[in-house]
């Protein structure tokens, strides 16, 4: 509007009746308000608090699988291994020690049976061993089976010293009642004078 125009209102505005002029104020102080109202936010003021940004980071690439699955391949494989040359190892020996007459000492001769039941237990954690200690006919039942026991003893106790665990290995004595040869003389005698290592 121009400045004379603008005086032109204002004039006919001052001319009007008092009860039209309050009449005017309040619809212009209405529509001012309704103006304001279309103005301000429809967001309640609790959201505009606004939920907490979490921020985004990539995500990490999951981890292969294929890596693990063939390390562990190649462990199983070198197990396998491991256990074929103990197995082969313990081929080479008898599974007997043999001892002097009254005795349960074991002789220099078996220490290759003993490392090579030690190996193999070592390799293979499913293997367990037996023990199982004789004696001769001579002498009265108990004591051949006391002395059978302490023979398989004697041999538990050489495998423990090689890295076995107590755990892996039972001693068992049968005394006199499993002669591996029959007769009353030296040669089977000596041969009934024995441990015998049972894998299991």
């Amino acid at each position: 509007m121009r400045h004379s125009e603008l005086n032109h209102t204002k004039e006919t505005y001052m001319k009007l009746p008092p009860q039209q002029n309050r009449l005017i104020r309040k619809a212009m102080c209405v529509l001012g308000l309704v103006a304001l109202a279309g103005c301000a936010s429809q967001v309640p003021l609790d959201d505009k608090q606004g939920a907490p940004i979490t921020p985004v980071s990539p995500s990490a690439p999951a981890p292969s699988s294929s890596g693990s699955s063939g390390a562990q391949d190649s462990a199983a494989a070198t197990v396998t291994r491991e256990i074929a040359a103990a197995r082969a190892e313990l081929a080479r020996v008898k599974p007997s020690i043999y001892f002097d007459y009254d005795r349960f000492e074991i002789r220099s001769e078996y220490q290759s049976v003993i490392s090579a039941y030690a190996n193999y237990l070592k390799v293979d954690v499913n293997a367990r061993l037996i023990i199982e200690g004789n004696a001769d006919e001579r002498g009265t039942t108990e004591y051949n089976l006391a002395l059978g026991q302490k023979r398989a003893q004697a041999v538990s106790r050489a495998l423990e010293i090689m890295g076995v665990a107590p755990g892996r290995v039972e001693a068992i004595s049968n005394g006199e009642e499993k002669p591996k040869a029959m007769g009353s003389n030296e040669a089977a005698w000596a041969e009934n004078r024995r441990a015998d290592l049972l894998l299991k």
